[in-house]
């Protein structure tokens, strides 16, 4: 069975609430932690220093697409999927494959194919691009649309337009 994933990974930039109420509320909730972040911790730091101090900044030549049956953080973490001929996916980082973005946000232009399962790989929850094959420094994630459950023999891919990356 070929299992077809989607996902929004969004991260919205932070505006102060500006009544006591709102602040209340915000801190209320800011106690149980971020909730649907996409931005990881690396490419935020990265970003405000090249923005705000003009630091270089070098993106990868190429993005590695991973799959998680435990969602990461922003500092990374989670689990990735392993075993079953597993292996994250490497897409060139380019306005081929990453046209330019429109309306805050940017989509896949070619599919992201992470081939076929030899063993059960377990539900996907989630997914991160980061900037190496094997560890490295995660720069988004993001919780798929709808977990999808890969059994041996099954395959998984992102069809064009169906991951993205949004900043709000």
């Amino acid at each position: 069975m070929l299992h077809l994933a989607e996902a929004r990974l969004r991260k919205t930039l932070w505006t102060p609430p500006t009544g006591w109420r709102e602040w209340l509320d915000y801190l209320r909730r800011s106690e149980r932690g971020a909730t649907g972040t996409a931005l990881a911790d690396f490419l935020e730091n990265e970003l405000l220093d090249h923005v705000l101090s003009k630091a270089t900044y070098t993106a990868p030549d190429t993005t590695y697409i991973a799959a998680f049956t435990v969602a990461p953080g922003d500092s990374g973490g989670g689990t990735e999927v392993s075993g079953g001929s597993y292996a994250r996916v490497a897409y060139t980082n380019d306005a081929t494959n990453w046209p330019a973005a429109s309306g805050g946000s940017k989509s896949n232009a070619v599919t992201i194919d992470f081939g076929t399962a030899t063993a059960d790989w377990g539900t996907i929850v989630a997914v991160a691009i980061i900037d190496a094959a094997t560890s490295g420094n995660f720069m988004f994630h993001g919780a798929l649309t709808n977990p999808k459950t890969i059994n041996s023999g099954d395959g998984f891919r992102f069809l064009p337009t169906k991951l993205s990356v949004a900043l709000d």
